[in-house]
């Protein structure tokens, strides 16, 4: 085989690029002659997250990877339009660090020709830039085969039928999905739906993606077949379900708090923890998180309750939740002493790490597609209570189609612009309970769902020969 270089574009976020760069890893080692460029935009806030982009140099041991991380872009953007702008902004950078790569490549004897692109969802319009290079294009969904669905089901009910969602906002009205077994009420939908912008953004990706030579999604043939099979219907470009892609190890040992966190857990009883986490925006206020104190409190689990302040406003820019420093101040009188034997209260959270431990009996989440794949991958059951994007959707899954979860609210969400209903003691604790049962069917699925997911990336499993079959059909395609 000749020697192959695909050049990857990732949307620069932790979520997005821990996966990309972890099926890059995969590629990579699959076959000797593949070489991979990852190009890192800058965000313009956030320096945690520029931290970990800067941090993938040095985590990355093959010579076979390498990152090239963009300059600033000369035009003053600010972060809530940084999605919708991130291609015209930073187009004339790529096209420069992609025309270096090619001059390399024609100069230097022996070097890897330019095989293709492969684009995140949200940086699906840098296909045009491909076309330009006479090279095809790929995705690389960190999303589920569900979601990618949905997106193409809009786009064909607004381009067939010139339907208008922004009518639907606060509807339950019910759709016949073809990604989905049950129908899927409106209510569930991310809520960039009824919003012109949002909208705009899910019929251009879904329009981009469906051009493309193919579909590279973090996902398992096991756990999505009825979705993977509705793709599979020869009027899109082949769907390879290459999941779970996951960085297991996390930044595990890098956090102050880590060690005190393991401890606490090595003293607790087998599958006793039920574990609170809700991602890198998850936040609630005040009144919720009282809510959430009464129902572990009740319930009489032990917990361990990853706890953060909610992001503040400044200069009219929404920033990131923090830890608190006091966070006695939140709760309850008397909670922090009433539960000292049974609970630990923390602020960011190891999840790999806890969700990999023996006493961790119940996962409390947000419903992201990272945290679902952890979950499954370690065999911990899960409560759901999505908060935006693709979440309401990804819980209607876990509880509804593949019965890996029990439900605590399937349709709460912070992103809707309304106001955020209060989720009472009553219905967290009664989740809880029912989390928590240790001879459920929900645990046993989860447990069988858990094998199938590890063997699914072992030599002969249905996403290592998908990633074999990519890699074939990517030699196929060099131009």
């Amino acid at each position: 085989m000749k020697k192959a270089e695909l050049v990857f574009i990732p949307f620069p976020a932790k979520g997005h690029l821990v996966s990309a760069v972890e099926v890059a890893k995969i590629l990579v080692d699959l076959n000797s002659n593949l070489y991979i460029s990852f190009l890192i935009i800058k965000q313009p806030v956030g320096a945690e997250r520029t931290a970990y982009a800067d941090s993938l140099t040095a985590a990355t041991t093959t010579t076979r990877i390498k990152f090239i991380h963009l300059p600033q872009p000369d035009s003053d953007i600010d972060a809530a339009n940084f999605i919708r702008s991130v291609v015209q902004t930073q187009e004339p950078l790529v096209r420069e660090a992609v025309t270096k790569i090619v001059e390399h490549s024609n100069s230097v004897p022996g070097s890897p020709r330019l095989a293709g692109f492969v684009l995140d969802l949200f940086c699906t319009s840098f296909r045009d830039l491909a076309n330009d290079f006479g090279v095809p294009s790929y995705l690389f969904c960190t999303s589920g085969a569900g979601f990618l669905g949905f997106l193409f089901f809009i786009q064909a009910l607004h381009d067939e039928q010139n339907f208008e969602f922004v009518e639907l906002t606060d509807s339950e009205t019910e759709f016949t999905i073809p990604s989905y077994v049950n129908p899927v009420s409106a209510k569930l939908f991310p809520s960039g739906t009824f919003k012109p912008e949002g909208f705009g953004l899910f019929l251009s990706m879904a329009k981009q993606v469906r051009e493309m030579k193919g579909i590279m999604v973090n996902t398992f043939l096991e756990l999505e077949s009825h979705a993977v099979d509705s793709l599979s219907n020869g009027k899109l470009p082949p769907v390879y379900p290459v999941g779970p892609i996951l960085n297991t190890e996390g930044s595990s040992g890098v956090h102050q708090n880590y060690d005190s966190i393991m401890q606490w857990l090595d003293q607790q009883p087998r599958s006793s923890v039920v574990f609170l986490c809700f991602g890198s925006m998850g936040s609630f206020s005040a009144n919720q998180v009282k809510e959430i104190a009464c129902a572990l409190e009740q319930s009489g689990h032990r917990f361990l309750w990853s706890l953060r302040r909610a992001p503040e406003q400044v200069n009219g820019k929404m920033g990131h939740p923090t830890d608190y420093e006091n966070v006695a101040e939140v709760l309850p009188e008397g909670f922090l002493d009433r539960t000292a034997e049974i609970g630990k209260i923390i602020g960011w959270a190891p999840q790999s790490a806890i969700l990999g431990h023996p006493a961790t009996g119940g996962f409390v989440s947000h419903c992201g597609w990272n945290s679902t794949l952890e979950s499954i991958w370690f065999g911990v059951p899960m409560a759901t209570w999505p908060l935006y994007a693709e979440q309401q959707l990804n819980a209607l899954q876990l509880v509804k189609e593949l019965g890996l979860a029990v439900e605590i609210k399937m349709d709460y969400r912070i992103d809707g612009g309304g106001e955020v209903e209060l989720v009472k003691a009553e219905t967290i604790e009664r989740g809880i309970r029912r989390l928590m049962e240790h001879d459920s069917d929900v645990r046993k699925r989860m447990k069988e769902m858990s094998d199938r997911s590890r063997k699914a990336l072992k030599d002969g499993g249905s996403s290592h020969s998908t990633l074999c079959r990519f890699i074939d059909d990517v030699v196929d395609n060099m131009p």
